[in-house]
């Protein structure tokens, strides 16, 4: 079935399921954060001991990248409805395993399924825009699926929250404190199933990818499962290598290098692999390999920007502007509200002036903001904070659609659903490399700023000697903290920039 023959309501109400399942697997990619603190406690962790309990958000973000490449192109094979049931129930079972978990290890276990099967949901409902329109028409459609999205990423703090808080409300759960987190869980179950009934209405049972090269949904298909095992492998390991649970005391963990030189190893293992298979994660027959990387380095590029920002502005609000955590989350949601608005802009524009001019004016409007936020002083004005990130945001909100409905045009329809999601893979690779890159660097600016820096104490010196010196000793603190932020943000309007230049080798519109 096509966007030919598929009447344009029934396409908009599959989009519409489609779109409301990735918004359930965007909130629990955040929902952890707000109840973090009643889980450990719950489990037994020490809450000074948090760096602990971090693979409960990482164990999601691992299964959400690793899974994609794979998944996609089972739904590229089998048909984009079969897939979506079978993420949605995926995603119930991984819910119902962390409601369950009495311990850290199988909590972890049950985030890391759900992380596959929500990871999963975004290409896959991408890839059925790919089929239920044209080329020249499915940015729009696009910029939808971008912003339930980014609203996931919105919402999903104050979502986990709201829900925990809701059932603390009810005297009948008094009994379950202080395990409300649980419900944050369980509420999935009937939320996924409400998904897939949607999905089963909305979605034709013949959607999938058609064409030369195309096949029959689930008729004597194959599937590269060597290949989409050794590269979520890859991109596990490098995860895996990237995180710090201490990164005071070292830029990498103790097992990061080795596990980055064994991602190496695997990604060799996987391009050898994929160069001898009978059948490929990504065939390169038929594909404008040009504009395809291009997508991916845009991709990569606005990955890296949005994550130096959800961590680095919290943490100047936090350390320079001496605000609290609220106060600091508030200041980061002007950012966050502005990604899903620009996300349904860029996929009006896109259709209208072409995906090239939308994501590389996205990339280089973000690239100004942030050349503005890598000035902001000591006492910066909420004011200006609001703008800057206001317009960041939107800057990077413009890049989703675009980019793409540009990786859909230059490959086949047979491989629309892996090519969605090496998107996203590339987009939430240069999440995980660009904090992990520059948080590196300003730790080490940071050290190299403070190292001839003394301590005060109060011996030896009248009171007011030692308040003054404290001052003097709290300035200096401030003036190194804001010389690593700015640098931070300014080689973040440089990945901004670099982005905006590839993104001017994306396909013309007209070549749709």
């Amino acid at each position: 079935m096509t966007a030919v023959t598929t009447p344009a309501g029934a396409r908009r109400l599959a989009i519409g399921a489609g779109a409301g399942a990735v918004l359930l697997g965007a909130l629990d990619a955040y929902v952890v954060v707000g109840v973090l603190v009643d889980m450990v406690r719950d489990l037994g962790i020490p809450v000074n001991k948090l760096e602990r309990a971090t693979p409960v958000v990482t164990g999601y973000l691992l299964g959400y990248v690793a899974g994609m490449p794979l998944l996609g192109q089972l739904s590229d094979r089998f048909g984009r409805r079969l897939v979506l049931h079978a993420c949605l129930v995926g995603f119930a079972v991984g819910s119902a395993v962390t409601a369950l978990a009495g311990d850290l290890p199988l909590l972890v276990a049950g985030r890391v399924v759900q992380g596959l099967a929500g990871g999963a949901l975004l290409p896959v409902t991408m890839a059925l825009v790919a089929d239920l329109w044209s080329a020249e028409r499915r940015a729009s459609a696009l910029g939808v699926v971008g912003a339930a999205q980014e609203l996931g990423s919105v919402l999903g703090t104050l979502y986990g929250v709201g829900v925990a808080a809701l059932f603390n409300a009810w005297s009948v759960f008094e009994s379950l404190e202080p395990q409300s987190w649980r419900w944050v869980f369980w509420i999935n179950l009937p939320l996924a199933l409400a998904a897939m009934a949607l999905v089963q209405w909305t979605v034709p049972r013949s959607t999938g990818p058609t064409g030369p090269g195309s096949e029959v949904p689930g008729s004597g298909v194959r599937v590269d499962f060597v290949g989409g095992g050794l590269l979520a492998l890859a991109l596990g390991l490098v995860v895996v290598g990237l995180y710090n649970p201490d990164p005071e005391h070292a830029v990498l963990p103790s097992w990061g290098l080795p596990a980055l030189g064994a991602a190496v190893v695997v990604l060799a293992a996987f391009v050898l692999w994929e160069r001898r298979s009978p059948v490929r994660l990504l065939d390169p027959a038929g594909v404008r390999m040009g504009p395809f990387l291009a997508s991916l380095g845009v991709s990569l590029a606005a990955g890296a920007a949005l994550m130096v920002t959800l961590v680095d502005v919290e943490l100047f609000a936090q350390t320079v502007l001496r605000v609290d955590s609220g106060a600091a989350a508030a200041m980061l949601a002007r950012f966050l509200v502005a990604l899903p608005v620009g996300a349904l802009v860029g996929g009006w524009l896109a259709g209208r002036v072409g995906d090239r001019w939308v994501s590389s004016g996205g990339l280089l409007l973000a690239g100004v903001a942030y050349l503005f936020v890598s000035r902001w002083p000591a006492d910066v004005s909420s004011f200006v904070i609001g703008r800057d990130l206001a317009v960041a945001g939107f800057g990077l909100g413009l890049v989703i659609a675009p980019v793409s409905a540009a990786v859909l045009r230059v490959v086949p329809p047979a491989q629309h659903g892996v090519a969605s999601a090496a998107v996203v893979v590339a987009r939430m690779t240069g999440m995980l490399v660009g904090v992990a890159g520059l948080s590196a660097w300003g730790l080490h600016r940071f050290r190299e700023l403070t190292a001839d820096l003394d301590t005060p104490l109060p011996f030896g010196m009248s009171e007011e000697e030692f308040r003054a010196a404290a001052a003097v000793y709290e300035r200096a603190l401030t003036d190194a903290l804001l010389t690593e932020y700015h640098e931070i943000f300014l080689i973040t309007a440089v990945i901004c920039g670099v982005g905006a230049l590839v993104a001017l080798l994306l396909p013309r519109a007209d070549r749709g």
